[in-house]
């Protein structure tokens, strides 16, 4: 087979360069759709990727990284605390914007 290794939707793009446009912009627009303004590189996206980071910092630091178990959430005073996940994601206040504990 001349594409050996390569899936036949990425065969039928590679064939179709057109098709393969019009899956970009739909992929673009579905990306920003379900990121919004943390698509691309924005302030929002930049303080996003600092919190991920404090929260993996401190279960590293808790002994729970990579094993599952609670969450890390920020309370209110900007300390970090262990907490059950269904608690902690299900804490979201009007239009998915988090409430801290």
């Amino acid at each position: 087979m001349a594409h050996k290794g390569l899936s036949k939707s990425s065969r039928n793009y590679r064939k179709n360069p057109t098709a393969a446009a019009k899956k970009r912009a739909y992929d673009r627009a579905y990306s920003k759709k379900k990121y919004g303004s943390k698509a691309g590189d924005t302030a929002k996206k930049r303080q996003h990727n600092k919190d991920s980071s404090e929260r993996w910092s401190a279960r590293k630091k808790a002994g729970i990284a990579g094993k599952g178990g609670p969450d890390m959430s920020h309370k209110k005073n900007g300390k970090m605390v262990k907490e059950n996940q269904t608690k902690n994601r299900g804490r979201n206040g009007k239009n998915g914007k988090s409430t801290r504990k």
